[in-house]
């Protein structure tokens, strides 16, 4: 892949840009096996590639400039906007709907936050496509002042989403995000709806500043309609994390549980796909998640897709598996990067659990993890490029009990 704002060191976020891709892969797969170490047992699958751009289905740019003439992008050393609206990574919908978002920021005469003098309002523009062509648009804003404004213009903006370059786009989800202080975070913690609202049960429903668009946005993933709310987190490569579900799924139906936990889960992609799999028998899936919006989301696929033997909880993943009295048959964990950490590692060790499928962002936390469950065997193990361009990957590894 070539970028011109690489070349031009306006951008260089992606390290390995440049370098071609077959050697990119391979040589991830050899530092995920390098940083696992030897471990007698394991058996490395051939890792699962990516498109090498138009992959990322979010998009978290930075809003600099003026109302005026918005930058949407990256900050420079000096806290200036550079433009990146042409970055190859994007998704086609995410690429081409840029354009309409920097005109909807002129037209709603939203004044971009100024990041050296501490002023002004718009500090990003978080944008995520479905595989549908449905996006989910969030205004990071420092105040409230301009969400008037907003709601106003915002059947224009549906429109012009809807007539860019051909694509079917629609924009499904809108929201504002608050994040007052001086800080250097994407978003903070409240969230207005404009597009409609969830009831007690966490259904949506329609309505808002643009009537017939939704609370969440449906990404479709092996078919299931996985709802991802504002603040939900997914992965950012759709096709990629399709094939970790698969994966995942297919080892854990090899094993046959009977119980499941989904620890981290999410909008619960890996406990809603093992429920949904076909099997000799039901399988008891529960998904633990300390996201509430998270667990809101997971809740209402599960719903969607009538699978009763599924069921979330909102709570902290070390705290629920330690207070418990129960023990799964299977333990699925997908933890941040710093792993399942001491105490986690510690209970999986010592419960009996027969057998733990651990999704790893970060391969040197998991080997440190591994190496805290010396009775949990690494069996499989196997490397999908979610982040083509970077250093970084996901690995999927199966443990049994030895």
């Amino acid at each position: 892949m070539q970028c011109d704002y690489f070349d031009a060191w306006r951008c260089r976020s992606c390290t390995l840009m440049g370098r071609p891709y077959a050697a990119q892969l391979a040589d991830k797969d050899e530092a995920a096996r390098a940083a696992l170490g030897e471990r007698p047992g394991l058996t490395w699958l051939p890792p699962q590639p990516s498109r090498e751009q138009g992959f990322r289905n979010k998009a978290k740019m930075v809003v600099a400039g003026t109302a005026a003439e918005p930058t949407l992008g990256i900050l420079d050393s000096d806290g200036r906007g550079v433009d990146l609206r042409g970055c190859g990574l994007y998704t086609p919908g995410i690429h081409a709907v840029l354009p309409a978002l920097a005109a909807f920021v002129t037209r709603a005469g939203i004044e971009p936050y100024d990041v050296p003098a501490r002023r002004g309002e718009l500090k990003n523009v978080l944008v995520t496509e479905s595989p549908d062509g449905d996006l989910m648009v969030r205004f990071v804003l420092r105040s409230q002042e301009p969400v008037a404004r907003i709601r106003k213009h915002l059947p224009g903006l549906a429109d012009d989403v809807s007539r860019v370059g051909g694509l079917g786009l629609r924009l499904a989800v809108c929201s504002v995000n608050l994040l007052p202080g001086h800080r250097a975070v994407v978003e903070g913690e409240r969230e207005i709806l404009l597009t409609g609202t969830a009831d007690a049960g966490g259904d949506p429903v329609h309505g808002g500043a643009l009537p017939g668009a939704e609370a969440s946005l449906r990404m479709r993933v092996n078919g299931l309609d996985l709802h991802l709310r504002p603040q939900s987190f997914f992965q950012t490569n759709t096709e990629v994390a399709a094939a970790l579900y698969r994966q995942a799924t297919a080892w854990v139906g090899e094993v046959a549980p009977a119980s499941v936990w989904d620890l981290y889960c999410g909008v619960g992609g890996f406990a809603l796909h093992v429920a949904g799999a076909e099997g000799p028998s039901p399988v008891d899936v529960l998904g633990v998640e300390i996201s509430t919006e998270a667990v809101a989301s997971a809740r209402l696929t599960a719903r969607d897709a009538d699978l009763a033997d599924v069921r979330f909880e909102a709570g902290d993943a070390t705290a629920f598996a330690l207070a418990s009295d129960d023990v799964p048959d299977l333990v699925v964990v997908n933890p941040p990067r710093r792993g399942v950490g001491p105490d986690l590692a510690a209970w999986l060790e010592g419960s009996g659990v027969r057998h733990v499928v651990y999704s790893s962002c970060n391969p040197a936390s998991l080997a440190k993890d591994l190496d805290a469950m010396p009775s949990l065997r690494p069996v499989r193990a196997r490397l999908f490029d979610m982040f083509p361009q970077t250093g970084h990957a996901e690995v999927l590894t199966l443990l049994s009990r030895s």
